[in-house]
């Protein structure tokens, strides 16, 4: 049976979610609702998509008794607050990254979701790429040796309120940085001992440049972001028997060059609509897909983003903040 989906908010990765599901089984996947604050953006979204309901505002889609699950596209700051509303109706939840403002905030957000014995994942969908999954089966298989570098970097001239408003919950690090850190994690599975984070703010006290060393027991990442200028964006994942890259798109890569040097490639499959406004962006086919296997089988988290891997990467986010004086109004709370 169709895993019957609810989206909430209607921006441009809301958009390109709902065609990637549209590349996958009818019979696996159905959208039924979608709610924005705006009712006419609702059903344009509705329109577009051919979902058979439209909702203003957030309390309608919670209540939908058809909705099973509800992807959570909204801004940072309101990640916690509409999560949370969607698990007290009984919604399983599926929440765009940063999955919230804070470790605090993602703490209390994670112990409700168990508390209801309801699914909750941050939708990092980099991890569910098949170039992902060969990187985790050769570094488990222990063909890079031990891993002690990861170099990534992320950035790209970004001057949209999103980033750079602190009121929006803006800057690189929750923005761009949780997928330098989720990478890291990957490759190192354990936390950082120490983090040694600089950065470059704007004038509203939001981060547009960070650098950082997360250092583990056994080696060292050093991660970069930018808001003001592209970067690489690839991450080398070095061993001490030889390196893996993730190619240009590191955080939804359809490309990598292995050990050997030769280049494996996962080509993506096309939506009901050709465009899609981010790169790759038919791969968040294979988040959806992890979503409906976990729910079908009963599970609260995924072994992939688990809650304790949220938990981390957003208190490592904490810290590289602090280092560098970023503060948001949910720090204070």
């Amino acid at each position: 049976m169709a895993l019957k989906w609810g989206i909430v908010t209607t921006g441009f990765i809301a958009h390109d979610f709902v065609n990637a599901l549209s590349s996958l089984p009818a019979n696996e996947h159905e959208v039924v609702a979608v709610a924005a604050r705006n009712k006419n953006k609702a059903e344009e979204f509705a329109a577009t998509h051919g979902i058979p309901r439209a909702y203003e505002g957030y309390e309608s889609i919670a209540k939908d008794p058809e909705v099973e699950v509800v992807y959570v596209a909204a801004l940072n700051p309101n990640h916690y607050e509409i999560s949370k509303q969607m698990l007290e109706h009984g919604k399983h939840v599926l929440c765009e990254k940063p999955l919230c403002m804070n470790e605090k905030e993602a703490r209390k957000l994670i112990t409700f979701a168990e508390s209801k014995k309801l699914f909750l994942m941050e939708a990092i969908w980099s991890r569910f790429f098949p170039s992902y999954r060969y990187l985790k089966r050769q570094i488990e298989s222990g063909a890079l040796g031990d891993i002690k570098e990861v170099n990534v970097t992320f950035g790209f001239h970004l001057d949209s309120d999103r980033v750079q408003k602190r009121a929006l919950g803006g800057g690189t690090i929750l923005d761009l940085g949780v997928y330098t850190i989720q990478v890291s994690q990957w490759a190192f599975r354990e936390p950082p001992k120490e983090i040694k984070a600089t950065g470059k703010l704007n004038d509203d006290g939001v981060d547009i440049e960070t650098k950082s060393e997360l250092i583990y027991s056994t080696g060292v990442a050093k991660i970069q972001t930018s808001a003001t200028k592209k970067l690489k964006n690839e991450a080398v994942i070095i061993g001490t028997k030889g390196q893996i890259t993730l190619n240009d798109t590191f955080w939804c890569p359809i490309s990598l060059t292995d050990i050997d040097g030769t280049v494996k490639t996962w080509p993506l499959p096309n939506g009901k609509d050709p465009h899609f406004n981010f790169p790759n962006s038919c791969g968040l086919r294979y988040e959806a897909e992890e979503v409906r296997q976990c729910i079908r089988a009963g599970l609260l988290q995924s072994e992939h983003v688990s809650h304790n891997d949220s938990l981390v990467i957003a208190k490592i986010e904490d810290e590289i903040r602090r280092q560098i004086g970023v503060k948001y109004d949910a720090d204070e709370q």
